[in-house]
């Protein structure tokens, strides 16, 4: 196994993208660190593969020690890291109402603050442990959900968009010398434990008809194919992290494509529709030349 070889973190690693980005990142010759809640579940994937080309860590995104002792082992055994994958994950359905601060909270922990403390170490470790100019990649496994807001998904949804601004926020921070690059994936529907036994179900609060919005769109989801493949989009996430000049958001999925096309646009049109109350608040003397010194926020 080469030493020059690229080097992966992937949280979640356990099964359904997760399992699959390692295999994948194993089967073209790099190297991966895959964080697991129970390092048992990659016997199989460490008997396949040796040490020099597998690290199994044990790693609980919520605990910020054990994330800092990740890194720390990382850069012992491999002594690099090229791509950050935030993948670890799972979902809360239920009718605002009726979700607990107790399930709703600590969803964030997991989907918001785990990756916002593996990507301050990631940028660190890829400025001052990696060659210099070497740099490195962070893919946020978000959703089309974080991009798109569902009925029964708010908390889930929520942490998702909260995901996707901090990831690019922190992109426009980097120094163009750092190469350091984030990049949002949203999926689409891909038939994986994220809707079993990764997620968390609440029952309908009462109040709500059999008919609300929340009934028909749970209809409708469980209704709808989950058309993506993992070890597609695998392949898909291996590519854009060898982009020099990666896009800020890639969705995976057609499903998940249209849905975007689709939400972007309706942005679009609501724009135009109200521009004139938008542009009412302005002060005297100010209109659309204002738009000349706002050019670094667009």
């Amino acid at each position: 196994m080469s030493s020059d070889s690229r080097v992966w973190l992937v949280t979640g690693a356990s099964s359904g993208l997760g399992l699959a980005l390692v295999e994948a990142v194993l089967a073209k010759g790099e190297r991966a660190v895959a964080t697991v809640r129970k390092p048992a579940a990659l016997d199989d994937l460490s008997k396949k593969y040796s040490a020099d080309q597998l690290l199994v860590l044990q790693l609980d995104v919520t605990d910020n020690e054990a994330i800092v002792r990740s890194f720390d082992a990382i850069e012992k055994h491999f002594k690099r890291l090229d791509v950050v994958v935030n993948n670890a994950g799972y979902g809360v359905t239920s009718d605002i109402e009726a979700t607990p601060d107790e399930i709703s909270r600590p969803i964030f922990e997991t989907l918001f603050w785990g990756p916002v403390h593996i990507t301050q170490q990631a940028i660190r470790f890829f400025r001052e442990v990696n060659p210099k100019g070497l740099g490195g990649r962070v893919l946020n496994i978000s959703s089309i959900g974080g991009y798109a807001a569902q009925p029964t998904l708010s908390f889930y949804n929520a942490a998702k968009f909260a995901l996707e601004g901090f990831t690019q926020s922190f992109t426009k921070e980097m120094p163009p010398e750092w190469n350091i690059k984030g990049v949002i994936i949203e999926p689409g529907g891909f038939p994986t434990n994220w809707s079993s036994a990764n997620m968390v179900t609440i029952p309908p609060h009462p109040a709500y008809p059999e008919d609300s919005p929340s009934r028909k769109f749970i209809q409708m989801r469980d209704g709808a194919p989950a058309i993506g493949d993992v070890h597609r989009a695998a392949k898909a996430m291996i590519t854009i992290s060898e982009e020099p000049n990666p896009p800020l958001r890639l969705q995976l999925g057609t499903d998940a494509w249209g849905i975007a096309q689709g939400m972007a646009q309706k942005t679009l049109d609501e724009q135009n529709k109200w521009a004139d109350l938008s542009h009412s608040t302005n002060q005297d003397g100010y209109g659309l030349e204002i738009l000349q010194y706002l050019k670094g926020a667009i």
